[in-house]
């Protein structure tokens, strides 16, 4: 990794905090265009209120200050470019130091999809086979019978998290503390904090989340390729995919410490020593930039697009991010998998002792972005910020908001007015006011209906919709009342 470079801070005028630029893509926009888009998403963080699809704003100075995180630092990615990168805040609270893009962060979770690109790449090369039993790779350590039976695990089950391995995450360690090697932490040798990592479910058979699986990959990987970790990933990924701001060392050495955020788990306190330490590097161990992630993701997006001089070829990137069977296409290899056609993304979240981040890519599209902040209780603006961008640049499918209603004539209307009661001797009543339909049950008082599909209404003050059935005639005969994945059948009695 090369050592990071002095910076010439550039004054935000919206925010009064300093961002630097490690290249031209990065750099203080001086396109007028994204300069706009960047002070909206600042200026509208879309903050769920009670209502599902309802959203108040906020600025996002506004949400650090309520979640008492000190530093925030976004890379946005449209077109398949990093269009824009900033820092907000301060590295430590109470310090003057501010949070540039250059500001090293830990990933955290994160950690786990760029290595499992590591691991596709080697694969890629033939040097690893997915498939194979991975205690033919293991020499220093291998996976423990259980009661007489040996499990039979693959590289392709430890990065899907279906190997049915234990230890859920890594909690990390003192600076000042003796630190375990990955050989101790997975056997749950002293001076490890955690368990032993065993498998305990039939593997391939179902989704559970283990750290403990992905730190059994890193030691394959070692004992494979027989060097240190660190240099294993930044020869592997962080080099080739210009990830130079990024490193795996466990601890992170003094040269690169005074680029680091300082870890802050709740009411802007930092932790003792600024920061854990996290032997398992795989699982937990990356530091580096929203900016580094951000070019990761475009990595993979310009691979999916056929382009073959990516660190993955076109057909590697496809099967890193194709479902994996039994898994309810919930994740591929080292990515969770959400939406269909154009919504289609992959993204990853992580949460280390003071700090959280989140990566959203799309595979079409050309769209994402990475969060990164120094603070736990933070962790619900991941979402505020996401929705926020997600907004700006017209994500397909992202943000969830409540469909426009529909002005209905009153001749319509009149079709669905009438006394409804369920099979349990729940009853409602549906009439029309001043060219509104209301819905009461009991003495309750009337809700409005607000039509928005053939004989469909949301509730706008209630997290509920209310839809009807009619018979080959098109007469009412039901309603259904849908309220948080529970459905009330009422059969119509009469007008």
């Amino acid at each position: 990794m090369r050592p990071l470079s002095s910076l010439n801070p550039v004054l935000l005028a919206l925010l009064g905090v300093t961002a630097s630029a490690p290249g031209a893509q990065a750099q203080a926009p001086t396109d007028s265009t994204i300069q706009r888009r960047i002070d909206r998403v600042v200026r509208a963080l879309l903050v769920e209120t009670p209502l599902t699809g309802r959203y108040s704003t906020a600025t996002l100075m506004q949400r650090m200050r309520y979640y008492h995180t000190p530093g925030v630092s976004i890379a946005v990615i449209n077109r398949s470019r990093l269009e824009w990168a900033r820092g907000f805040g301060v590295r430590e609270a109470g310090a003057g130091d501010s949070v540039t893009d250059r500001t090293l962060f830990q990933a955290a979770s994160i950690s786990k999809p760029i290595f499992a690109m590591a691991v596709m790449r080697l694969a890629q090369e033939r040097r690893l086979d997915l498939a194979q039993d991975v205690n033919t790779y293991l020499q220093s350590w291998k996976v423990p019978p259980s009661e007489g039976w040996q499990p039979l695990v693959t590289l392709r089950q430890l990065l899907s998290h279906s190997a049915g391995m234990t230890v859920h995450g890594f909690p990390g360690y003192l600076r000042s503390e003796t630190l375990p090697t990955l050989l101790q932490a997975l056997d749950g040798e002293g001076p490890a904090n955690t368990p032993p990592v065993r498998v305990n479910l039939l593997p391939g058979t179902q989704l559970r989340y283990s750290g403990g699986g992905t730190a059994v990959a890193q030691q394959l990987v070692v004992d494979v390729l027989g060097r240190p970790f660190p240099e294993i990933m930044r020869d592997v990924v962080l080099q080739p995919v210009g990830m130079a701001n990024s490193t795996y060392q466990q601890p992170l050495p003094d040269s690169l410490a005074r680029y680091a955020a300082t870890a802050h788990p709740w009411k802007a306190r930092p932790v003792e020593g600024k920061w854990h330490v996290y032997p398992e590097m795989a699982a937990a161990g990356l530091w580096t930039t929203a900016s580094d992630l951000a070019r990761a993701g475009i990595e993979m997006q310009r691979a999916l697009t056929g382009d073959t001089s990516r660190l993955l070829s076109p057909e590697i990137a496809q099967e890193m991010l194709t479902p994996q069977p039994a898994l309810q296409g919930q994740i591929g290899l080292g990515f969770f998998l959400e939406g269909e056609g154009d919504s289609t993304r992959f993204h990853h979240s992580g949460w280390n002792e003071g700090f959280v981040a989140r990566m959203t890519v799309y595979r079409k599209g050309g769209y994402g972005a990475v969060v990164m902040m120094n603070s736990n209780e933070g962790a619900d603006m991941l979402s505020e910020i996401m929705r926020a961008i997600a907004r700006e640049y017209e994500w397909p499918g992202y943000v969830e908001e409540r469909p426009p209603s529909r002005a209905l004539p009153a001749s319509v209307l009149r079709r669905y007015l009438g006394r409804y009661a369920s099979a349990a001797g729940l009853r409602f009543l549906v009439r029309e006011e001043a060219g509104t339909l209301l819905l009461s049950h009991g003495r309750g008082r009337p809700a409005a209906l607000a039509p928005v599909a053939p004989d469909s209404f949301a509730m706008p003050a209630l997290n509920a919709t209310v839809s009807f059935t009619a018979d080959k005639r098109r007469r009412i005969t039901a309603l259904l009342l849908e309220q948080e994945g529970s459905t009330i059948v009422a059969k119509r009695e009469g007008p």
